[in-house]
């Protein structure tokens, strides 16, 4: 079955603007990374250092996202979004000039790094709520598909945009030009007629926890997203390791950019034919089945013997990503409360994200202790055993057990039956009544 286009999507009013300036913002998230690491081995003179500052980011960035998106939920993008990106767009800017002026040393670079990680804007989280406003019934998969794969083409040119950068000047201006799309981004997306549109939820009582209960407590179909979506993670982070032993094992290291951009083609390739596609299957079904084919495939791409061959599987790999991602991020936009689905998309994000930093470690450890082809399979072990919590997860839920009430007054159960889901796919939207 064939769904509407994507040109439809963006036909959406409004939807062109408001997608353009979450892309102009999202794009610093490809490129701060690389600048950072570049930016603090520069003025320390150290790669210990430049790991720790990175490392310091990603953990404060990761695990502090869910309270992040809890603000918006709380106070709306239009009032959220602007003090958050200023104060994560200075603190760059600080490291900027610092790292450029000599740095103060792998302590101070860590903790400027940190305390930036603590504010990064929740971007991505807040253009998915703006899509499942904006887009009609039967449109809202292929949106999503088209942000995933917008922020996995951003996430690939991001590093080509710093090394570039690089080559006419010093790195902290990479620094400096991620802080300057991130703000410009994210102040043009808080002052789009959507996120206008969207007001916060009612202020908590005196006492009320921090963590938003029905977030994850008590929605397994939440959690189901939460699971599935680690163990493409996993798959992801271990990936990226993975080819550049096997590359050196086989005296190719010139083709690990090239094996990771199939990778990357694929999943853009994969996430634009899933979203073209009707599904009659829930995404509470869709989703086991691809983050299982995605662990078995990297299990497989394990026993290449030439490294060409590793880069058609990793092209086959991707092609599950953004299938993946985008499910998980439809999962959690039905299953959660009007006043937390910003939070529920941050943990989806945060999830993979996890996922992917433990399977680099963990990826790490394996390939100073095993052959390679087993580094393969254990690394895809966790994606095919998440695959399975999440399908039995699933098949756990029942009705009732978690409920969120759109503003047109529709209830969306977590464990609904199945032909109720086929339905809730396709009127997901339009019950919002916005």
């Amino acid at each position: 079955m064939s769904a509407p286009s994507y040109a439809a999507v963006l036909r959406i009013p409004h939807a062109s603007r408001t997608f353009g300036a979450a892309l102009l913002g999202r794009l610093s998230y490809g490129m701060v990374s690389l600048s950072l690491l570049l930016s603090v081995r520069e003025a320390t003179g150290s790669y210990a250092a430049a790991g720790a500052a990175l490392a310091c980011f990603g953990a404060t960035s990761v695990t502090l996202s869910p309270v992040r998106a809890g603000f918006i939920d709380r106070h709306g993008p239009r009032r959220a979004l602007p003090p958050m990106a200023t104060a994560y767009a200075v603190l760059l800017a600080v490291l900027a000039m610092v790292t450029a002026g000599g740095g103060t040393g792998a302590a101070g670079s860590a903790a400027l790094a940190a305390a930036a990680g603590a504010c990064t804007p929740p971007l991505g989280p807040v253009m998915r709520v703006l899509w499942s406003d904006l887009a009609p019934p039967g449109l809202l998969p292929r949106a999503y598909s088209l942000d995933s794969v917008a922020e996995e083409l951003l996430l690939v040119t991001g590093p080509l945009l710093v090394g570039a950068i690089v080559t006419v000047a010093p790195a902290p201006v990479g620094l400096a030009a991620s802080a300057a799309l991130i703000l410009a981004g994210a102040l043009a997306l808080a002052a789009s007629p959507p996120a206008r549109a969207r007001r916060g939820a009612a202020a908590p009582k005196p006492g009320t926890p921090l963590s938003t209960p029905g977030v994850l407590r008590g929605n397994r179909t939440m959690k189901q997203a939460v699971i599935g979506v680690a163990g493409v993670g996993v798959c992801l982070g271990a990936l990226q390791l993975l080819v550049v032993a096997f590359a050196d094992a086989h005296g190719a290291a010139g083709l690990v950019p090239w094996i990771l951009a199939a990778m990357s083609a694929g999943s853009a390739l994969g996430g634009l034919a899933y979203g073209a596609i009707a599904w009659r299957a829930p995404g509470t079904r869709r989703l086991p089945v691809l983050a299982a084919a995605l662990g078995l495939l990297l299990a497989a791409a394990g026993l290449s013997p030439h490294p060409y061959v590793l880069l058609g599987c990793a092209a086959l790999c991707g092609v599950f990503v953004a299938p993946g991602i985008t499910t998980a991020y439809l999962i959690a936009d039905e299953s959660a409360a009007p006043d937390s689905r910003t939070k529920a998309g941050a943990w989806v994000n945060t999830a993979l994200n996890a996922g992917s930093a433990t399977a680099t470690a963990a990826t790490g450890l394996l390939l100073d202790h095993a052959p390679l082809a087993l580094c393969f399979a254990l690394a895809a072990l966790p994606a095919v055993l998440a695959a399975a919590a999440s399908a039995v997860v699933g098949r756990a839920s029942r009705p009732g057990s978690a409920m969120s009430r759109r503003p047109g007054g529709a209830a969306v159960e977590a464990g609904r039956r199945d032909e109720e889901e086929d339905a809730a796919q396709g009127r997901v939207a339009g019950d919002r009544g916005e």
